[in-house]
């Protein structure tokens, strides 16, 4: 009687020491993988979205100190850097489409706003990329 106990716990004990079968981690890695490929472009393209919210913001920013440098100095800024050095923006903010602050394209005024004697200054900034955004337009339009 006791002999036949015993052997019914080992039989019990090797059964939880089995494991997994290489069906059953199969299975489980190609849902994992299949979770994986639908996650990643969501995940991108939400990248590209916070990406493209931040260019639309630092334009905005950017333009808006322009129009208020001109106001108030009467003549456009010659540079980005004018407006840090005199205290409109702390720092020339980064595009976030380049990475960095040095690939603004400017747009310079045809006539300058103090008149034929002083130089032409920024009329409007746009993006440094070449790339296209999700709704198709181009970054160096906006």
């Amino acid at each position: 009687m006791q002999g036949s106990s015993i052997r019914r716990a080992g039989n019990v004990f090797k059964r939880a020491q089995r494991g997994f079968t290489l069906i059953e981690l199969m299975v489980v890695m190609a849902i994992i993988s299949i979770l994986v490929s639908i996650a990643v472009p969501i995940y991108q393209k939400s990248i590209t979205r916070a990406r493209e919210s931040v260019l639309r913001n630092n334009l905005f920013t950017i333009r808006a100190m322009i129009d208020e440098y001109t106001i108030d100095k009467q003549k456009a800024p010659e540079t980005l850097e004018d407006l840090v050095s005199e205290g409109y923006l702390r720092q020339v903010p980064l595009d976030p489409m380049t990475n960095s602050a040095e690939t603004w394209r400017i747009t310079m005024e045809d006539t300058p706003i103090g008149g034929s004697n002083s130089t032409p200054g920024i009329f409007d900034v746009h993006s440094g990329s070449d790339g296209k955004a999700l709704d198709g337009s181009s970054y160096a339009d906006w």
